[in-house]
């Protein structure tokens, strides 16, 4: 079985409907322009046209249900992050994944919650688990 071509990586304005989809399930153009539209100004043609590219990329899939079309993801989240984390590790950190976790630490923080976490994510790593 021949392996799925990885759609291209998303752009900040790509990603923000894909959050909404992989948040959500299944939206339709409208739904996603008026959720959109709450957080900052944003034509619905806009929102249409991304959504339309998105689906064009392999982004997205379409179903008519009759009324308006339904659009889900057709990539996983997981696959997403994947992706874009991997790009800044080599482009911004020239693919040192410590550089990526000391810009994490040292600019933003971290709670103690997210420190523990971290913790057990990498103790998991140097045992070579998953």
């Amino acid at each position: 079985m021949a392996k799925e071509p990885k759609p291209p990586p998303l752009a900040e304005g790509q990603l923000e409907i894909m959050n909404i989809v992989w948040d959500r399930g299944e939206v339709t153009v409208g739904e996603a322009w008026k959720i959109l539209s709450e957080r900052r100004p944003v034509a619905r043609n806009t929102v249409q046209t991304m959504i339309t590219r998105l689906a064009e990329k392999g982004w997205l899939r379409a179903r008519d249900d009759g009324q308006a079309a339904r659009y889900s993801a057709a990539q996983p989240r997981g696959r997403a992050m994947g992706s874009m984390v991997s790009r800044i590790v080599e482009t911004a950190f020239r693919g040192s994944a410590e550089g990526l976790v000391m810009a994490l630490v040292e600019g933003r923080g971290v709670s103690k919650e997210e420190a523990d976490r971290i913790r057990a994510i990498l103790k998991k790593a140097e045992e070579g688990r998953p």
